[in-house]
């Protein structure tokens, strides 16, 4: 009967331990610094995006739907407002140390610029990129800022050359990023 019970709370134990992971071990998700809920110019509710870090890798995950589909600019912008249709309101890329736009561009990039969002032919993206971690600190390449900032989809591709903003087009998507 003593082995039974033992063997019972051993197995209770080792149950609750593996139930109990800290956010980020394999299977669990870490938890959200920042988030926000994209819209489109209609300013319906189109997607989400979680940043995150898990182990020192800052990442921002995506997932979104009723985009045209190929490949559109993505870019975090200096201000938290998304006013549709043209989002405009979110101001420019987050560029704290006044550089150029483009990840291929010598005097560049923007600590805003981002990969290109892939968009399937059933108009939804899911992905993650890596990010920098500045965003997630709390100095001048913060998400956190006084005005806050935003994540925009825009039409076209970004060239990841061209100042401002890499000939990526109308701004068709839009989420302002809170704390997780």
């Amino acid at each position: 009967m003593i082995q039974h019970t033992v063997a019972a709370l051993l197995a209770f134990a080792l149950a609750a331990a593996a139930c109990s992971r800290s956010p980020g071990a394999e299977g669990t998700s870490p938890e959200p610094i920042a988030k926000g809920t994209f819209h489109n110019a209609e300013g319906q509710r189109i997607g989400v995006a979680t940043f995150t870090d898990s182990g020192g890798r800052p990442q921002l995950e995506v997932s979104v739907s009723q985009l045209p589909p190929g490949v559109h600019g993505f870019h975090v912008h200096a201000v938290g407002v998304c006013t549709p249709p043209d989002f405009k309101s979110a101001g420019g890329h987050l560029n704290p140390d006044d550089t150029h736009h483009g990840r291929l561009n010598p005097d560049g990039p923007h600590l805003g610029d981002l990969p290109n969002l892939a968009v399937g032919a059933n108009g939804s993206a899911d992905t993650t990129f890596a990010v920098s971690a500045a965003l997630l600190g709390s100095g001048a390449g913060s998400l956190f800022q006084s005005e806050g900032t935003a994540l925009v989809i825009h039409a076209d591709p970004d060239d990841y050359r061209t100042d401002p903003s890499g000939n990526s087009g109308d701004r068709i998507a839009c989420a302002v990023i809170e704390r997780g």
